[in-house]
């Protein structure tokens, strides 16, 4: 299954379903079939977000399989979540919600 992101500020998100209930819980929602993000929630989002890419940064660069040369050799989270940043970016330029449903 998979999840469908609309808001009025930009083209739908689809996300695959584990890596959108991984954004909704760290943003402080709860996985669900639909539910919303208002406007005025979405810098709050952001910043959450944007610390749990932190997190998982911080763990995989201690982690032994960590490159010699800075790189990680996975997809993690900052990747999977780049396209909901850039549409809450684009949410909050234009004080739109982001609805979803599976």
């Amino acid at each position: 299954m998979h999840y469908v992101f609309k808001s009025k500020a930009d083209a739908d998100l689809i996300m695959m379903q584990p890596a959108g209930d991984q954004i909704l819980t760290s943003i402080g929602k709860t996985p669900a079939p639909q539910g919303i993000i208002e406007a005025k929630a979405i810098p709050a989002a952001m910043r959450a977000l944007n610390e749990a890419i932190a997190v998982e940064d911080a763990a995989h660069r201690s982690d032994p399989a960590f490159e010699e040369d800075g790189r990680i050799e996975r997809i993690g989270l900052r990747q999977r979540a780049w396209p909901m940043l850039e549409m809450m970016k684009r949410a909050v330029a234009e004080n739109a919600d982001i609805v979803w449903h599976i």
